[in-house]
């Protein structure tokens, strides 16, 4: 509690606005996001044609990567928008965007009464979700990145990412009350269109961050120095180190929740209701684990806490193929699917670290390309390659996919870790609690 009100009693009245608004934005955005993804195992057999085991899989992995395969071309759109217009067009954008895939998809008719037309029109609803919900959450961090300034930008950076656990935490729930009251499941839809307009228009409120439109008036002044510095091999190294730091996610995300899930069906006769009912407790752990890791990063320097994830990683992937091939209950699944998520290699909480080192008129186009195609692909290759890597190489070939990863995300943070040091010391102000008083430091950004 201590710890709460110190970050926040360090933000200004605006600050804690922006910090609220944006907040809730991103809950709704992922409610409406995730509400899909946690139904799938419903939603699937009415929009899709019902197959053999091996076509159903491949059909349910077409509908979640549907979700993330557009979104590099349209994070073009969406990062011109956002180094050119403002980050608060963005937030805005991207609301209205939800809210209407939501409505298509509450009012679309069945496949059972409109044929293959139901699954084109439904995936097309995910792919509009998917771009809807990249524009929405690296945009609120990097709105919070350059109004706030560390310790305190650290944990509220990363609220963002709880808040986006907690939006699927509470999709999960709607979900598992619809199929247990076997409630008409449109009407979940209903209410996260009407939760997206309502956070649309709240968004209205938030005012352009100073960073923005300062960099941006030095632009025109043709004040290009401050660019120029950031056009080098170094920030090509970064933009890499950016990119691997964000490709392992994907993997843990898809394991746990859609793979496991399948699992539980296929292997131990698990209903839909059954399975998003195990999902719900996992995602409840999920939850406790971001929240509290956010807060740590007010203590602790979130690179640190990165590392020790990923060491934790390790021990997760040497032991996974074992667990699969003797998981002889779902309760062993259960385990898996928590540590997946709790030791599964993430970027959080080093968001604002990651978003400070690319340069400010070209922060929201790098970061949403970035991430858009690092979805893309991630997603491709996780969904599919788990379907075909298990059924060929048995549960150790996962090994294929964890350890390259690992490799990258760990060279990934060391890079950061040397931009940390080499910056430029502005105030020497010791990060809270640190024992070593010029380990951290608020220093100026160089952009």
């Amino acid at each position: 509690m201590g710890d709460r009100m110190a970050i926040f009693s360090s933000l200004s009245r605006q600050q804690k606005e922006a910090v609220g608004l944006l907040q809730i934005g991103t809950f709704l955005e992922y409610f409406d996001l995730m509400l899909y993804v946690h139904m799938a195992v419903l939603l699937n057999e009415l929009f899709f044609p019902k197959t053999d085991p091996h076509t159903a899989s491949l059909l349910a992995a077409l509908a979640f990567c549907s979700t993330y395969v557009l979104r590099p071309f349209t994070a073009l759109i969406f990062g011109w928008i956002g180094d050119n217009i403002g980050r608060k067009a963005t937030v805005i954008i991207t609301s209205a965007m939800m809210s209407l895939s939501c409505i298509f998809m509450a009012t679309l008719p069945t496949y059972a009464q409109i044929g293959i037309s139901a699954s084109w029109v439904i995936t097309i609803c995910r792919v509009v979700q998917g771009i809807s919900s990249m524009g929405e959450i690296i945009g609120a961090e990097i709105y919070l990145t350059e109004i706030t300034k560390p310790p305190a930008q650290y944990p509220v950076v990363s609220l963002i990412a709880v808040c986006s656990v907690f939006g699927g935490m509470c999709a999960l729930l709607v979900a598992y009350y619809v199929l247990m009251t076997n409630a008409n499941w449109r009407i979940a839809f209903w209410i996260g269109a009407s939760i997206a307009i309502f956070g649309s228009v709240a968004r209205t409120k938030l005012r352009e961050t100073k960073e923005f439109l300062d960099a941006k008036e030095a632009k025109l002044k043709k004040n290009n120095q401050v660019y120029v510095e950031k056009k080098s091999a170094e920030t090509k190294k970064t933009l890499v180190a950016y990119f691997l730091i964000f490709c392992p996610w994907p993997l843990f995300f898809y394991l746990s929740y859609i793979y496991c899930g399948s699992l539980l069906k296929d292997q131990f006769g698990f209903t839909s209701e059954q399975v998003i009912k195990q999902n719900l407790l996992v995602t409840l752990v999920d939850f406790i684990t971001v929240i509290t890791i956010a807060f740590l990063s007010y203590k602790i320097f979130p690179l640190k806490l990165l590392k020790i994830r990923s060491a934790a990683n390790l021990v997760f992937a040497a032991l996974l193929p074992y667990a699969l091939v003797s998981a002889q209950s779902p309760h062993l699944i259960f385990v898996i699917q928590v540590l997946a998520l709790v030791c599964g290699l993430s970027p959080m909480p080093g968001f604002a670290i990651f978003y400070t080192h690319l340069p400010i008129l070209k922060r929201f186009t790098y970061g949403t390309f970035l991430f858009a195609i690092n979805r893309a692909i991630m997603y491709v290759v996780t969904s599919f390659g788990l379907i075909y890597i298990t059924k060929y190489l048995g549960y150790y070939g996962l090994w294929l996919l964890m350890l390259p990863l690992a490799v990258g995300f760990a060279w990934g943070v060391r890079h950061f870790e040397k931009l940390e040091n080499q910056k430029q010391p502005q105030v020497h102000t010791p990060h809270p609690l640190s024992t070593k008083p010029n380990e951290f430091k608020l220093t100026a950004i160089k952009s």
